[in-house]
């Protein structure tokens, strides 16, 4: 089993950043082959979606919407992925879920809140 732990989460006003981390811990064995951490979102009533992904050779890819703005980093060594937020706008407001997969298993994170006031 691999468990993720989001934490950063919170309200910013508009314009402002915001740093959210997610943790695996667990099986090593399943940790170690991992390949790709992403960060998804899900505002009220919408359908979650896919904010930034990256591999574990570093490739990055962003949903148009967070290009230019979000950035997503991983370290590897401490099995952790990072999204920074910079030029939030309201509608970022969702709930932000942490992800990672291998070619046979998949986790999700609990979920952090980030809410956007204008």
């Amino acid at each position: 089993q691999v468990q993720l732990v989001e934490s950063g989460g919170g309200l910013v006003q508009a314009g402002g950043s915001l740093r959210l981390s997610c943790a695996a811990s667990g099986n090593i064995l399943l940790i170690s082959r991992i390949n790709v951490m992403a960060w998804y979102r899900q505002a009220p009533g919408k359908q979650r979606e896919l904010v930034a992904r990256v591999t574990s050779g570093g490739n990055t890819n962003y949903a148009d919407s967070a290009k230019g703005r979000f950035t997503i980093s991983r370290d590897n060594a401490k099995n952790t992925v990072y999204l920074q937020m910079n030029s939030l706008k309201p509608e970022d407001t969702a709930v932000y879920y942490c992800y990672s997969g291998s070619l046979d298993f998949t986790s999700w994170g609990q979920g952090t809140q980030v809410t956007v006031s204008s």
